[in-house]
């Protein structure tokens, strides 16, 4: 993994690995990928101011959420495709997070069953996140399964209100469950080392791969909306009623809805545009974290996540206000590439990097992470 020096460089393995159509699913964004491209657009484009004649030998990223520690301000977000980007990817993100000492979160799209993933785990911080589905009871029930299995923490992702335009699913033939047609046989014929190291244990393990939680089977590779649209206050009511452990709301990017989310008593809320898979021109994260975070001040915590590949992205959210973030698409390619090893190496990147951009910003804490380490234009 070593040769390996940024995400950048994982994620150019990782599209090699990989069939197209696998690599596709979870790399693009939505039409014109305008979304998927400020992601990133907006955190190059916000600068960094360096702190001199300071003593930064003894630096931490350690920080706390729901006051328990973490090894960096970072957590391990829903990814729903890691088990077909490597056997059983689930199991190696949940054990490589619990080395580096992060939360993981089982996205409920996921192929590995939360038992499952509870066992490999076993030790470290695991959060679930949801989807309310049409069959509301169905989603009660994985909801008790995840805190009978030890989850401490339930994201609810809202922002997927109607099904997300993903035309090059439909050009390259992927889908979930696996259908068998000629383009993606010819795919995964041109990718020898993900069928041998990935699809054929899988097959003979588990069967085809499908997903562990959905109610109903996607046919012919048009998914129905997660949520049926019909998702509403009400329903986080009753989620919160049964879920006493912390709870996250995630897709949020206004200041109204992160004001009711905080009155309804939620315990945090993910600024996303779903990593610009839904919404295309849906504005970045970081555009809207201040006003958010002004709203709700420290009435919950704020979390930010679609676009985050270098650790000095995670400096300049936390100097605008955000408390932690998540990263999805960062781990998943090194996943991809190494498995738990992978996974790990991407975490260990985005924290040296971190931490080397807190020595030149003069931060020795994360809590002395702020405004003044960026350089604000006069406008």
């Amino acid at each position: 993994m070593q040769r390996y020096q940024n995400i950048e460089e994982l994620r150019q393995a990782a599209r090699r690995r990989l069939p197209k159509g696998v690599f596709e699913y979870f790399d693009r964004g939505t039409m014109d990928e305008l979304s998927l491209r400020d992601n990133r657009t907006g955190f190059q484009t916000v600068k960094l101011r360096n702190k001199v004649c300071i003593d930064v030998t003894k630096r931490s990223t350690e920080a706390t959420i729901f006051g328990k520690p973490l090894s960096m301000p970072l957590a391990v977000g829903p990814t729903g495709a890691a088990g077909v980007c490597w056997f059983e990817g689930e199991l190696a993100l949940a054990r490589a997070a619990a080395r580096f000492g992060v939360p993981f979160t089982l996205a409920v799209l996921s192929l590995s069953t939360i038992e499952a993933v509870a066992a490999a785990g076993q030790g470290a911080r695991q959060w679930f996140q949801l989807y309310v589905w049409p069959e509301r009871e169905q989603s009660y029930a994985l909801v008790r399964r995840a805190k009978d299995a030890g989850f401490e923490t339930l994201i609810v992702t809202v922002d997927t209100q109607v099904s997300p335009v993903r035309e090059y699913n439909r050009r390259n033939g992927f889908t979930m469950p696996f259908f068998i047609n000629g383009r993606a046989v010819w795919d995964v014929m041109l990718h020898p080392r993900w069928a041998i190291g990935t699809f054929a244990p899988h097959y003979f393990k588990y069967g085809m791969p499908a997903l562990a939680h959905r109610p109903k089977p996607t046919k012919g590779g048009e998914r129905p909306s997660l949520s049926g649209g019909d998702v509403t206050w009400e329903d986080i009511k009753r989620l919160r009623d049964l879920w006493k452990g912390p709870m996250i709301l995630k897709g949020l990017h206004r200041p109204e809805d992160a004001a009711r989310a905080a009155a309804e008593g939620l315990d945090a809320l993910v600024i996303s545009n779903h990593g610009g898979r839904n919404l295309d021109t849906a504005v970045n994260s970081l555009d809207v974290l201040p006003e958010i975070k002004a709203e709700v001040g420290d009435r919950m915590k704020v979390i930010v996540d679609s676009g985050i590949r270098r650790g000095g992205d995670i400096l300049k959210a936390r100097a605008l206000g955000a408390d932690l973030v998540l990263i999805g698409r960062a781990t998943l390619y090194g996943t991809c590439v190494g498995g738990e090893e992978g996974a790990y190496h991407a975490l260990h990147l985005l924290r040296n990097e971190l931490e080397t951009d807190m020595g030149f910003t003069g931060c020795c804490t994360n809590d002395e992470i702020g405004p003044q380490v960026l350089w604000q234009p006069k406008r």
